[in-house]
C-alpha cells in the first residue's frame, strides 16, 4: 500500500536499494531476530547519503531508539507520501497515532498479481505475556464488511484469483462491531466470481465462539480447507502463564471437529519452546501433542524475551543452548510428520491453481531449461509442476512424488 501511494504520487519505486534516494524500512517486532534484521539494515545504510524512514511495529513501539529517523506507525501508512516529502525537505516527522485504521481503498502494488491480501481488522483482544504486538497494533478495530467486500470485488476485477484475509487475529474479527468472521465469509463467497479464499491465523478461544457457523461456511468450495490455529504449548499450566485464553483440550476438540468435517484439512499451528519455567515434562507434552496432531505446518519459535513484556521479567529463564536443542528436536519430529502427511496424497488426482512461479532446472538428457510452477490444491497444499503455464491457470494433476514439504504433480489436463 505504501508503494502504491508513492507511485501514485509520482515517485519511482526501485528494486535495488543502492539506486534509491529514500529507503523505507518496514519493520516487525514479533521476534527478536526480526527486530535485529532491521537494526542491521539501518547500520548498513546509516552513513550513506540516503534518507532512511522507519515504518511498522518497531517504529511504533520503540520510537526513542530511532529518534534520528522519520517514523511511520502501524496505522499511519496512508501518510507515507507526506513523511517522504517532508524528509526530502530535511524535516524529520513522526506519525505514530493509533486513533483510526487507514482506509482499505488505498492504491496498491501487489507482489503477486493474482493474490490480494486484505487486512480485515487491526489490533487484537489478547494480552499474551510474551508478545509486543499489542503495543504495536493496539486494541481490536475491525473494518466493516461492506468495505472488505468492495476491496474483494475491486481485486477480482483487476485479475486476482486468491483472496488472503489477514489480521493479527482473524478469529476475533467483528467482535467490536457486532458481527463475526463467519458472517464476513458468507458475504464474500456470495460474490459471483471464480476465486479462492485463504483465511489467516485464528486464536482458538475466539473460534470456540463461532465454531458451528465457521464449519458451515468452510464447506463452500471457494474457501481453502486451511486452518491456522496456534496452540503454542501442549501444557495447560504454561498456556495460563502465557495468558492464552484456552486449554489444550479446547484446541484438540476444535481440530478434531474440523478434521471430521474436512478430512483433507491442512492444519497449521504455532509452538513456542523454551518459555520461562518450561520443565522437561511440559516440553515433552508439547512433543506428544505434536505427534498426536500431526499438523501439516508448524511455525516453531524459540522463546525470546521481548523488552517491555511480562515474560521478559519472569524468573527461570531457559538457557539459550537448551532452547536451541529443544527447537531442533521438535523440528526433526515435524520433518518426519510432514513427509508422512504428504505420502497420503500420492496417486491422487486433483485440480490446482497456479499461484507462484518456481525455479528453473536443466534437463540432464536434453540440456533444455524447464520452468517449475507452484500450484495449490483445495487444501492449500503446494504442488510443484513443470511446463509452460501462467499465474492463475487451473491444471488437473496426478501426484506421483513428494518431498518433505511439498507434492509433485504430473499434468493431466491444462485449462
Amino acid at each position: 500500500m505504501m508503494a502504491g501511494l508513492l507511485k501514485e504520487a509520482r515517485f519511482e519505486i526501485v528494486d535495488d536499494p543502492e539506486e534509491a534516494d529514500v529507503l523505507i524500512l518496514n519493520s516487525c517486532t514479533v521476534k527478536t531476530p526480526s527486530e535485529n534484521s532491521l537494526l542491521k539494515e539501518i547500520e548498513k545504510y546509516k552513513d550513506s547519503y540516503k534518507i532512511i524512514i522507519i515504518a511498522g511495529c518497531v517504529a511504533q513501539t520503540d520510537p526513542a531508539k530511532l529518534s534520528r529517523y522519520a517514523l511511520v506507525g502501524t496505522k499511519q501508512i496512508h501518510k507515507i507520501v507526506e513523511v517522504v516529502e517532508e524528509a526530502l525537505n530535511e524535516n524529520t516527522i513522526c506519525n505514530l497515532s493509533q486513533e483510526e485504521n487507514p482506509v482499505l481503498e488505498l492504491p496498491k502494488i501487489r507482489n503477486n498479481p493474482i493474490i490480494e491480501i486484505i487486512p480485515i481488522c487491526r489490533g487484537c483482544l489478547g494480552n499474551c505475556t510474551y508478545c509486543k504486538t499489542k503495543a504495536a497494533r493496539g486494541e481490536l478495530i475491525s473494518y466493516p464488511i461492506k468495505d472488505i467486500k468492495l476491496r474483494v470485488r475491486k481485486a477480482l476485477r483487476e485479475g486476482a484469483k486468491e483472496i488472503w484475509l489477514t489480521a493479527q487475529d482473524c478469529g476475533c474479527y467483528g467482535f467490536d462491531i457486532n458481527t463475526n468472521l463467519s458472517n464476513l465469509l458468507n458475504e464474500i463467497i456470495s460474490i459471483e466470481w471464480d476465486f479462492k479464499i485463504r483465511v489467516g491465523m485464528m486464536n482458538p478461544n475466539h473460534i470456540l465462539k463461532i465454531k458451528n457457523e465457521l464449519i458451515q461456511v468452510y464447506r463452500n468450495e471457494k474457501i481453502f480447507k486451511f486452518l491456522h490455529l496456534p496452540v503454542q504449548s501442549g501444557n495447560n499450566e504454561l498456556l495460563k502463564t502465557m495468558n492464552r485464553k484456552y486449554k489444550v483440550e479446547d484446541f484438540n476438540n476444535l481440530v478434531k471437529e474440523f478434521k471430521t468435517h474436512f478430512p483433507n484439512l491442512t492444519l497449521a499451528t504455532d509452538m513456542i519452546v523454551g518459555f520461562p519455567g518450561e520443565t522437561d515434562q511440559q516440553y515433552w507434552e508439547t512433543l506428544s501433542l505434536t505427534r498426536h496432531l500431526s499438523p501439516e505446518i508448524i511455525n516453531i519459535s524459540r522463546f525470546w524475551p521481548r523488552e517491555k513484556t511480562p515474560a521478559a521479567r519472569m524468573k527461570n529463564q531457559i538457557p539459550g543452548e537448551e532452547i536451541k536443542r529443544r527447537s531442533r528436536v521438535l523440528a526433526d519430529i515435524f520433518k518426519n510428520i510432514s513427509r508422512l502427511n504428504n505420502e497420503k496424497w500420492i496417486g491422487r488426482e486433483m485440480e490446482i491453481l497456479i499461484d507462484e512461479k518456481g525455479q528453473e532446472r536443466r534437463n540432464e538428457q536434453t540440456g533444455k531449461t524447464i520452468q517449475q510452477w507452484i500450484g495449490r490444491n483445495s487444501s492449500y497444499k503446494p504442488v510443484i509442476v513443470e511446463g509452460d503455464f501462467n499465474l492463475g491457470d487451473k491444471i488437473k494433476v496426478n501426484i506421483f512424488k513428494i518431498s518433505d514439504w511439498d507434492l509433485r504433480g504430473r499434468v493431466i489436463n491444462h485449462s
